[in-house]
């Protein structure tokens, strides 16, 4: 089954107010009408009864099946009708998980959500056997009976599955490992959720969440950010013996399971997954480290220099330039800016973006309790994704609003493969919504007359870039490290602590100074909780996008159409098959000094604007 209950966010970090009264709010109804829907009620039982159906139809029986006469058409309607279970599933946990995400510290949402959860999982114990039972199949007489109508259809998703048989275990052990997820891994990501939604910071006798907390290292005033840095350190370190205790425990159980299906390697069952070579990961990260120095440490250092200083401290890292014009944006504004960059590109692209701004697909104002950064859930195929913002009126919560829009246009193109082949891997996730981010950089970028409000734009995009690609594999090096060392025993809050102040040391560079109370900032990542080493999939599509780009400036004929394929086949092709019409080959390891030289040149462009 392929329905989630956790959402891989992007950490926005803007500041500045925009009145939630002025910003949308999503209706879910297209999902279902409420908590109290009789509808959803309807569905939990109807999906319980189509997963006993199933397998008492099928357990036992694929071989028959591909033994028999016509198994193309056999096993391609026992495949159609796991897939339509697998929908409704996915939509069951999409609203579920959605409306927790309204607010995550509401018991009655808790409540629903961890209902759910345990109904879906107990139903879908029942289609255990299936995946299983179809990668036990002879491979000779499968793939013959692939090549023919109407199995062929499904081939991508076969041949996908059959990369997991090597890891996969015993019916019984997998049904115990589905089972037990909802007491076991599910229970402590939302242990974390919880945790993280019910912290308050207290800044200038004010009490605020993580979120608004975060946007103030967007604030002009130093003071603020220094502020609000201490005030975070402090609720995080207060809280730092239950973030350790969760880390160890979920890094433990990844052990386990690595342990029991054959992964070597702390990372090897995110690339199976992300159907990516690791000497390809390998080659991005080192490629990635060995740019620091022509990357972030040139840059900070250019920064402190703006800032009068020899050194900045962390919390100053990411502060608006000392004569940045205060540029906010209103909703109509940012949605104007946003739909304006992706028309420019393609209309077709901003007419499907458009219907998300229509018919309340986004749920964009800060809110107590709200799940913190932004997402976009694609749900079901069925159905249409959703967006989650917690807009603030800056320039980077733009930026926000145009990468969560270019992952809702992707999933909206993807979502005719249906249910299992829809679903795009890491390696390819990020591609349209950075795409969309630098679409509307660019369209802004042009737009900026004055030196000074070219240089906090290109100096604002050369951040988010950095975060996206150094302070990723900088978080992909931590995970590492963490889930190595747990190998040989649990770690204690200070040896975690320690571990991300030398690895973020190494990434940023002298010219950031870690001030007493960084130690802590690891604990509020939700990435490390529900996705482990998902992060470096920011680095990969960042870097993948700006090798894209660079094809696209050079007015490549087609270049649209190809595009728009790429987006379209979902998870039906491999990355290599899909970069294939642009010429780039991302196992060539100079395909990665492409997309770092992108960097570079615009930091080349700050060095030499005018004081």
């Amino acid at each position: 089954m392929t329905h989630s209950s956790a959402f891989p966010v992007r950490n926005a970090q803007g500041s500045g107010a925009a009145p939630a009264d002025d910003l949308p709010r999503w209706r879910l109804d297209d999902l279902y009408e409420g908590l109290d829907s009789p509808r959803f009620a309807e569905d939990l039982k109807i999906l319980a009864h189509e997963c006993r159906q199933f397998a008492a139809t099928y357990r036992g029986a694929l071989a028959g099946l591909l033994a028999g006469a016509d198994a193309a058409s056999a096993l391609h309607e026992a495949i159609a009708r796991y897939e339509r279970i697998d929908d409704l599933a996915t939509r069951i946990m999409s609203f579920a998980g959605l409306s927790y995400a309204e607010n995550t510290i509401d018991p009655a949402r808790a409540k629903f959500y961890g209902d759910a959860q345990e109904k879906v999982t107990a139903a879908s114990t029942d289609l255990l056997f299936f995946q299983l039972e179809l990668n036990r199949l002879d491979d000779a007489a499968l793939a013959k009976a692939m090549e023919r109508q109407p199995l062929s259809y499904y081939r991508p998703w076969i041949e996908d599955l059959r990369r997991e048989k090597p890891y996969q275990l015993d019916d019984r052990i997998e049904q115990l490992f589905h089972e037990k997820s909802v007491t076991g891994h599910a229970a402590w990501n939302r242990l974390f959720d919880e945790t993280i939604a019910s912290l308050r910071f207290e800044i200038d006798g004010q009490e605020m969440t993580l979120e608004p907390a975060l946007n103030l290292f967007q604030d002009p005033e130093e003071k603020v950010r220094e502020k609000a840095s201490a005030a975070i350190s402090a609720t995080l370190g207060a809280n730092l013996r239950v973030f350790a205790l969760i880390s160890n425990v979920l890094a433990k159980d990844k052990e386990i399971s690595d342990q029991w299906r054959g992964f070597k390697d702390v990372a090897d069952s995110r690339h199976l997954s992300n159907r990516v070579e690791p000497e390809v990961v390998e080659a991005m990260v080192a490629a990635v480290r060995a740019a620091y120095p022509k990357l972030s440490h040139r840059y900070y250092r250019l920064k402190a220099r703006w800032f009068g200083k020899e050194k900045l401290a962390h919390w100053d890292r990411n502060a608006p330039l000392p004569d940045a014009p205060k540029t906010t944006f209103d909703w109509t504004q940012a949605r104007a800016a946003v739909l304006g960059a992706y028309r420019a590109f393609a209309p077709r692209m901003a007419e499907i973006a458009q219907e998300f701004f229509d018919r309340q697909w986004i749920d964009a104002p800060v809110r107590t309790g709200k799940a913190p950064g932004a997402f976009s859930h694609p749900t079901s195929p069925s159905v249409h994704p959703y967006v989650l913002l917690n807009y603030q009126g800056k320039p980077r919560d733009v930026m926000t609003l145009a990468h969560e829009l270019g992952h809702g246009v992707h999933q909206v193109l993807a979502a005719p493969n249906g249910p299992l082949m829809a679903p795009t891997p890491l390696t390819l996730a990020e591609t349209a919504s950075v795409f969309g981010e630098m679409l509307t950089f660019q369209a802004l970028l042009a737009e900026a007359k004055e030196p000074r409000e070219r240089r906090a734009l290109l100096a604002s995009k050369v951040e988010d870039m950095l975060n996206t690609v150094v302070r990723q594999i900088a978080f992909y090096t931590f995970e590492r490290r963490l889930h190595e060392e747990r190998r040989q025993g649990e770690l204690t809050a200070e040896r975690i602590c320690e571990l991300w102040v030398e690895v973020q040391a190494e990434s940023l560079g002298p010219a950031i100074e870690l001030k007493p109370g960084y130690e802590t900032f690891w604990a509020y990542i939700p990435h490390f909780i529900h996705s482990p080493f998902y992060v470096y999939a920011y680095a990969f599509g960042d870097c993948l996008v700006n090798s894209l780009y660079g094809v696209y400036r050079k007015a490549e004929p087609g270049f649209v159409d190809k595009y728009f394929a790429l987006l379209s086949a979902g998870g039906s092709k491999h990355y290599s098959e899909l970069l294939a019409p642009f010429g780039l080959d991302a196992r060539d390891p100079a395909f990665w000094s492409i997309g770092l030289s992108m960097i570079e040149g615009m930091i080349d462009e700050l060095e030499s604007l005018p004081a």
